[in-house]
């Protein structure tokens, strides 16, 4: 009887190119968290590894011949033995010109407020200032590295985001498979929390009228009917709706035209629980309809204080 089971990695299968994401950025952005977001979906993600073996690891992960090399992830900072961002870029440029390879860099940014919070609560010293304060540390490596995000191709910060939003977000980038047209991240968030820097749209909601200040509403989010309801009754609300989608409909066919693997759509309020929510889920529902791949994050519906070793920010971020 022959072998039904399904082959190792079947989704690799469906390219000619080996999928490979380099995965870099400030210590304690999130680089463990996005290894283990990109082993979720399919590929084999391996840390910490000195950047002269990454030869090595590429040919030991490449599979049997005839075979489509497993898709890899490697994750290399600061802290990786031998580290040198000149040398870091270098190679991303070696790698992008094979014909073989679909090379791509994921540069993680986070905030210093937030990276001092996450050191404190994990109780570590930061590898640029093991006998200092962690701020010392912090603005050394951005003098450092910091350059290195001009030259890649995704760039997330995670500073206001729970790991959960932080894996869709990764998702959007690199899930595997067939992949027709851009994906669509679209995203809710607060202005007092300042905008989301991966955001390639962002739209202000904030003319519009504000649940906030009605007692019953308050307490729910734009997810919730009656402030979906309540919010419908400012008369410039479905003039808006109809004007943000004709002007983004067009743009989708541009942006694929591009090759742009990835687009974000920021919706914001003042505080980032009710209006920004509703039109970003009206928005999301549209963009389904009519046949794209959507992921929808609120950003700012968790307690930012709140962030940190509790939700998932700990230790080996």
């Amino acid at each position: 009887m022959p072998d039904s089971s399904p082959s190792p990695a079947p989704i690799a299968q469906r390219t000619t190119r080996r999928p490979f994401v380099l995965v870099t950025g400030l210590s304690g952005a999130g680089r463990a968290t996005a290894l283990h977001a990109l082993e979720d979906l399919g590929y084999v993600a391996v840390d910490n590894v000195p950047l002269p073996l990454l030869g090595d690891l590429m040919r030991s992960t490449a599979g049997s011949p005839g075979e489509m090399a497993a898709p890899l992830a490697f994750g290399v900072d600061t802290r990786t033995y031998g580290f040198s961002a000149e040398e870091l870029v270098r190679r991303l440029r070696q790698l992008r010109q094979r014909p073989d390879l679909a090379a791509r860099l994921l540069y993680l940014d986070c905030d210093t407020e937030t990276l001092q919070r996450r050191y404190t609560e994990s109780r570590r010293p930061h590898p640029m200032a093991p006998d200092r304060p962690v701020v010392d540390g912090i603005v050394e490596e951005r003098k450092q590295i910091g350059w290195v995000r001009d030259s890649a191709d995704a760039v997330v910060d995670t500073s206001a985001l729970s790991p959960h939003q932080f894996k869709q977000i990764l998702a959007g980038h690199f899930a595997l498979g067939d992949r027709h047209g851009a994906r669509i991240a679209v995203m809710s968030f607060s202005y007092r929390r300042g905008l989301p820097r991966e955001a390639d749209l962002v739209f202000d909601v904030r003319f519009l009228k504000n649940p906030h200040y009605v007692p019953e509403l308050k307490p729910l989010t734009g997810r919730d009917r009656p402030v979906v309801d309540y919010i419908a009754t400012d008369p410039d609300y479905e003039p808006f709706i109809g004007r943000l989608e004709g002007m983004i409909e067009p743009l989708l066919p541009r942006f694929d035209a591009e090759g742009k693997s990835y687009l974000t759509i920021a919706v914001g309020c003042t505080g980032g629980r009710h209006r920004s929510i509703a039109v970003a889920e009206r928005l999301a529902e549209w963009l389904r309809g009519a046949g794209r791949s959507v992921t929808l994050v609120h950003r700012d519906t968790e307690t930012r204080g709140d962030a940190g070793a509790e939700s998932g920010w700990g230790r080996g971020v």
